[in-house]
């Protein structure tokens, strides 16, 4: 096989999420697939075996889950991918589609949660306000909760009687805090451990009357999990040694927690035993599990894969759960961790080097979103496409980055950008140093967050990078401001202090647009049209500015948010930068 064909076989390979079952028929479950080329909700029976394809929208679907009966199979539709618009929801069985509270205005999704006895609590964002409803067939919605400040509905317990809401009331949205209301609204319990210090609800037990609540929170300056009684205030905190990402969730007889967590760009299983305190580690191979969830059976089904490895739904009992169908992706390279000295301590990178050829090879820094997020050692149909296209990849997992622990996340304040630019740089260094690089030769590039970082270093970096590609970036942070998601203003004033009216300076001092008269090197831009994250127009100020200086620039336009949920699309864009950087780095 070519290695193009190679690289798209990748993307068209069928792919699906981890399934979630119901509550309460755990048989009935729901998966996300890209099977039809856009990844679309399907149901799955398995107890006859049975699957059917649920959704069928031209942008895809990004976010469903199933209600704990299993009856019905809830989605949200948005308008032409712009991620604004309202729940919808179906039969398990099929039947017609119907809205579930089409008495509310769209708005940006911030989650549902589901009862057994159908009520449903609703997070939607929409002009400045922040708002959570309670919903159920037949009935007018009832407003719970409405603060400007982000908050979204994290739990219900099953008999509805208990709604847990993370909200910033306090000023720090990267930081929330965790109230439990009734189903009335009426407060019932808060958590709030001061500032820097975040507590996230995760899901009540799932026991019907069981009140006690799974939460994590960062008292130890890492993510721990916690079990609380907001009627009693009883809390139980489970002390872990060590550090990096948490995910965690209950064993389906409320006795145990199922712990996911990520050190180090992998994850380690865990199951801990409420009665006697035991954590036990539950042995999986060696790369990445992106979702888990334990089944009434006690054994855990988790999605996992390695970079060289395609993704598979696996259980801890050694079966496959459940396969895409059709041909299976292409393998791709292992990756080398690299541990470089930094400005701000020691960074966590990985490389991935393309099988022929010879070092010092072409390389591109792809840079993460988030910026809380990692990069991991998992399957990336888009870092093997530039392995296959000769060229050495390097990610890093700069200061900002989770999976490191709080205080690394939280480096990220004062000068945003340079803060995780000047890390960059220093793995930049580092493996030009090496021999693994070549100087000359070496791309940045970067989606969303990433993107944003891309275009900032071609302007305060201009003699690090010979081409730059950014998808989908944050160009003019105040302009992005007046015009995102009410989510993202809010990530906004935590992350520099404030609105752009009340921290000017810091705003011009991270953004790219200020720096653009200084870029030297050609560089791509691909653009959302329907973007709310990274909306258009700040980045049609920034390549106006491009223009006006006589820079050397591409622009690729869009009609879906962000990274699109169709196959096809996800191709013709890696195809574009592929050939933007042959075109201006000599490579094979």
């Amino acid at each position: 096989m070519k290695a193009e064909e190679r690289w798209q076989a990748r993307f068209r390979a069928s792919r699906m999420t981890l399934p979630l079952w119901a509550r309460q028929a755990p048989n009935r479950s729901i998966y996300r697939s890209n099977t039809s080329g856009t990844w679309e909700v399907y149901a799955w029976d398995r107890t006859t075996g049975a699957t059917r394809q649920v959704t069928d929208r031209a942008k895809g679907t990004a976010h469903a889950t199933i209600d704990p009966t299993g009856q019905w199979i809830y989605w949200f539709a948005d308008t032409e991918g712009d991620e604004f618009g309202e729940w919808w929801r179906q039969p398990f069985n099929g039947g017609p589609d119907e809205l579930v509270a089409p008495d509310l205005p769209p708005g940006q999704p911030g989650g549902i949660a589901l009862s057994v006895n159908g009520a449903a609590a609703i997070s939607l964002a929409s002009e400045g306000t922040f708002r959570i409803h309670v919903a159920r067939a037949g009935e007018t919605s009832r407003l719970l909760y409405e603060h400007a400040e982000a908050a979204w509905v994290a739990d219900m317990s099953l008999d509805g009687r208990l709604i847990a809401i993370n909200h910033g009331e306090y000023g720090d949205f990267r930081h929330p805090a965790l109230r439990v209301v009734s189903q009335f609204g009426e407060p019932v319990g808060e958590l709030y451990d001061g500032p820097e210090r975040g507590v996230i609800g995760l899901r009540f037990a799932p026991v019907t009357g069981d009140r006690r609540l799974l939460v994590l929170h960062e008292r130890r300056r890492r993510q721990e999990p916690l079990v609380w009684d907001p009627v009693t205030g009883e809390q139980r905190e489970i002390w872990l040694r060590d550090s990096g990402d948490l995910a965690a969730d209950w064993y389906h007889d409320g006795r145990g927690l199922m712990l996911v967590r990520d050190d180090r760009a992998r994850s380690y299983l865990h199951r801990y035993d409420l009665g006697g305190g035991g954590l036990t580690l539950i042995e999986t191979p060696h790369g990445v599990i992106e979702e888990a969830a334990p089944r009434p059976s006690g054994h855990v089904e988790y999605s996992w894969s390695s970079a060289s490895r395609p993704p598979v739904i696996r259980s801890s009992n050694g079966q496959v759960v459940l396969n895409a169908g059709g041909p299976a992706a292409p393998p791709s390279v292992p990756v080398e961790d690299l541990d470089v000295p930094g400005p701000g301590g020691l960074i966590h990178a990985l490389v991935s080097r393309p099988e022929s050829g010879s070092a010092p090879f072409p390389t591109v820094f792809l840079l993460h979103g988030g910026p809380t997020a990692h990069d991991r050692d998992a399957f990336s149909p888009e870092v093997a496409a530039w392995v296959d296209a000769g060229f050495a990849v390097v990610r890093v997992n700069y200061r900002g980055s989770t999976g490191y622990g709080s205080a690394w996340r939280d480096a990220l304040h004062g000068e945003v950008g340079h803060i995780e630019l000047a890390d960059v740089a220093a793995v930049r260094d580092w493996v030009v140093e090496r021999g693994i690089a070549d100087p000359d030769r070496i791309v940045l590039s970067g989606t969303a967050w990433g993107g944003y970082l891309t275009l900032l270093g071609l302007g305060t970096q201009p003699e690090l990078w010979a081409a730059g590609i950014a998808a989908v970036p944050i160009a003019c942070h105040q302009t992005s401001y007046e015009d995102e998601a009410e989510s993202l203003r809010a990530y906004h004033r935590a992350l520099l202090g404030g609105s752009p009216d009340e921290q000017p300076e810091r705003y011009a001092a991270s953004s790219p647009i200020t720096y653009v008269h200084q870029v030297q090197s050609p560089v791509l831009i691909l653009a959302g049209e329907n973007d709310t994250r990274c909306p258009l127009r700040q980045i049609e100020k920034y390549v106006a500015q491009l223009a006006e200086y006589g820079l050397e620039h591409e622009v690729y336009t869009y009609d879906a948010v962000r990274g699109s949920l169709v196959v096809a699309e996800r191709i013709a864009q890696i195809t574009l930068q592929l050939e933007f950087a042959r075109k201006h780095v000599d490579a094979p």
